[in-house]
C-alpha cells in the first residue's frame, strides 16, 4: 500500500511520493489531501483487500498506515460513508458496506409511496417471469462494453407492495460472471438482487447511472403491471457498475405513478 509523506503541519495538497511510483490515483495529481487518501482507501475496496460487512483498519490504524492525520483520514472515511461505500457502526467500527444492510437496500430504488416513506411498505414481494441466456444486441452490448452477440443473461420481474405490482424490471447481466444464476435461484434468494450478486457471484455495485423519461404503457406494461393500455409510466434505465467502473448490469424499469412517486435526494 502506498504511503504519502510524513510531514508535522499537513498541507492542503500533496503528491505521492516515489515510495508509490506505480500508484494511481482517480483525483487530481494536486488534489485536497483527503481525497487523496480517499482514493487509497478506495483503491484497497476494489483490490478486494476487506470485503462487503468487513470491519476496515481503525482511523488510528490508517492514519499510521499512510503518515497523515487521525483528521485527515476521518474527513476521507466520512465522505466514503456518505456514499454508502463504508458503515459506521457506533462503538464497532467502520466496516465495508454490503447490500444486505437495510440503509443500503434502498440507495438504487428513488421509488416512494405517496402515504409513506421509502421502505415503508416493507420488502416488495418479487415475481421473477424469467431468466435466460440470449445474445446481446446492439445496445445492450454497448451497455455493457459487450460486442454484439455475446451472451448475456436477461432477467425480467415484477415488484409489488401490498399485493399491488408497481414495477416492471427487464435486466441485462453479462453471462461469465453470473454463471450459474437461474430464475429459481433469484426466486429462493430472499434478499435485495444486489446483495445476491455481491455474495454469490462476487459482483459488488457501487454507483449507477439512470436516464428517465415518460412512457405509455405498452401490452407488456399493461399486462404485467395490471393497468390500462396506455397508463402514463415512469420509464428508468439504470446501468450500474462495480468498483473498477465496470458496466455490469442494465437495468430497465417500468414504474406505476399513481400511487408512488419518484425521490431522489440531492446534497
Amino acid at each position: 500500500m502506498p504511503t504519502l509523506p510524513e510531514t508535522s503541519d499537513e498541507p492542503d495538497v500533496l503528491q505521492l511520493t516515489e515510495a508509490a511510483p506505480n500508484a494511481t490515483l482517480a483525483t487530481p495529481a494536486f488534489s485536497p489531501l483527503y481525497q487523496q487518501i480517499k482514493s487509497l482507501i478506495l483503491g484497497s475496496l476494489r483490490s478486494g483487500e476487506w470485503k462487503p460487512g468487513e470491519a476496515i483498519p481503525s482511523e488510528i490504524d490508517l492514519a499510521a498506515r499512510f503518515r497523515v492525520s487521525q483528521g485527515t483520514v476521518r474527513k476521507a472515511v466520512d465522505e466514503l460513508a456518505a456514499e454508502n461505500l463504508l458503515l459506521r457502526r457506533q462503538g464497532k467500527g467502520t466496516f465495508v458496506a454490503t447490500h444486505a444492510e437495510q440503509q443500503v437496500q434502498f440507495r438504487f430504488l428513488k421509488l416512494v409511496p405517496d402515504s409513506g416513506s421509502r421502505g415503508s411498505e416493507g420488502p416488495a414481494q418479487r415475481d421473477i417471469i424469467e431468466c435466460r441466456r440470449t445474445r446481446a444486441s446492439a445496445d445492450v452490448a454497448k451497455a455493457l462494453a459487450l460486442r454484439a452477440g455475446d451472451t448475456v443473461l436477461q432477467a425480467r420481474r415484477v415488484l409489488s407492495f401490498g399485493g399491488v405490482p408497481v414495477i416492471l424490471e427487464d435486466i441485462w447481466l453479462p453471462a461469465t460472471p453470473f454463471k450459474g444464476l437461474t430464475a429459481e435461484r433469484l426466486s429462493n434468494y430472499r434478499g435485495p438482487m444486489y446483495a445476491l450478486f455481491e455474495t454469490e457471484f462476487n459482483v459488488r455495485m457501487v454507483r449507477a447511472e439512470e436516464k428517465i423519461r415518460a412512457i405509455a404503457a405498452t401490452d407488456v406494461h399493461a399486462t404485467q403491471l395490471k393497468v390500462p393500455l396506455g397508463t402514463p409510466l415512469l420509464s428508468v434505465e439504470r446501468i450500474a457498475y462495480t468498483y473498477q467502473s465496470e458496466p455490469m448490469e442494465l437495468r430497465r424499469g417500468y414504474y406505476r405513478t399513481d400511487t408512488h412517486h419518484y425521490q431522489n435526494d440531492m446534497s
